[in-house]
């Protein structure tokens, strides 16, 4: 059972922060006894070499900070069973991973043990499914500014490491990615609209150019960058004007898929009674760049990118929508992406 309600009460009153570790000092002879943590949140800067990780427990939120070798990182996952992060670098044009992660101490630098090539140009997400990677990347393929189009990078993994197996070009600008079963679901750059590719690992198995199966717009949104999925419902980001600092928001969609298959091809899905919206002066929401969810407490995890040079951004019980005031705001310069995980 996820226990996000709980501690919510602490969080208005701001994190704790971890100076060297996230251990309860009492204990005995044994050493100190660690704080049990439920969830954590792990997020991305590409303004810096930070990784954050925003430990749920008992006792409220521990913040721990990790250092890396890149210095611009986007698209995240954690692999709980493996206890594994594994980090997109913009930098590097590489997918880094790091283990031990669980036990690792707040100011630690972390040293990748396995990294792809390098032949990432501009990664913005990474969406995970079994031993396959995928990496939606937005720099220009074709050479031709005036034309739209991005790419999926997809890597296989195993025990020697990650192999670039093919890429999939489309013809908008990338950024999000989300599986939703075996179908990708991806954000079209740019406009209001999710397309997806169905039967993703299996149907595109070699260097193609591929049309999505669908693309439509959702009605209320500018232009949207990152999607996530939680037990059917998916929130999608809004980043409005990317010049503008308050004109972002996000849009929650349930029974998502359903109502994504009953709209035809190049439709709308309309907003009333299909979604709810926050935006809003009160919310900090300006360029809202990346999104995580967690269903059961209706809790919405945000990375915005414009206001204060960047936060990461707690919303509980969105279902009123609206003008919503965060229930967490954390400076983050940089925010890029995030990952939530229920253990």
């Amino acid at each position: 059972m996820k226990r996000i309600k709980l501690i919510f009460p602490v969080l208005v009153s701001g994190l704790l922060f971890a100076s060297c570790s996230n251990d309860d000092p009492q204990g005995g002879g044994g050493g100190p006894l660690p704080i049990p943590v439920f969830a954590n949140l792990y997020a991305t800067s590409n303004l810096n070499n930070s990784i954050l990780s925003y430990d749920f427990t008992s006792n409220g939120v521990v913040l721990r900070s990790f250092s890396t070798s890149s210095a611009d990182n986007e698209g995240i996952y954690y692999d709980d069973a493996a206890d594994e992060l594994v980090v997109n670098s913009r930098e590097q044009s590489v997918i880094n991973t790091y283990s031990n992660i669980e036990n690792t101490e707040s100011g630690t630098v972390l040293s990748p043990f396995l990294s792809s090539n390098s032949v990432l140009e501009s990664p913005r997400d990474i969406a995970v499914k079994d031993d396959i990677y995928v990496v939606s990347d937005n720099a220009d393929v074709d050479g031709d500014l005036n034309t739209e189009d991005g790419r999926f990078f997809i890597f296989t993994r195993d025990a020697s490491g990650y192999t670039l197996r093919n890429t999939v070009t489309v013809n908008y600008a990338v950024w999000g990615i989300q599986f939703i079963g075996d179908d990708l679901y991806t954000v079209v750059d740019k406009t209001s609209d999710v397309a997806v590719l169905k039967n993703f690992i299996t149907n595109y198995t070699t260097d193609v150019i591929a049309t999505p199966d669908k693309q439509i717009s959702i009605e209320g949104i500018t232009r949207t960058h990152g999607i996530t999925e939680d037990e059917g419902s998916v929130i999608l980001t809004d980043i409005g004007d990317a010049s503008n600092e308050s004109d972002g928001g996000f849009q929650f969609i349930g029974d998502f898929v359903t109502k994504f298959n009953a709209i035809p091809n190049g439709g709308t899905l309309s907003f009333v009674g299909n979604q709810i919206r926050v935006s809003g002066a009160l919310t900090g929401l300006g360029n809202p760049v990346a999104v995580e969810y967690e269903h059961s407490d209706n809790t919405v995890f945000i990375a915005e990118r414009a206001n204060d040079g960047g936060k990461i951004l707690f919303f509980y019980n969105i279902e009123a929508g609206g003008n919503l005031v965060p229930d967490l705001s954390s400076e983050f310069p940089g925010a890029s992406s995030l990952f939530y995980i229920d253990k």
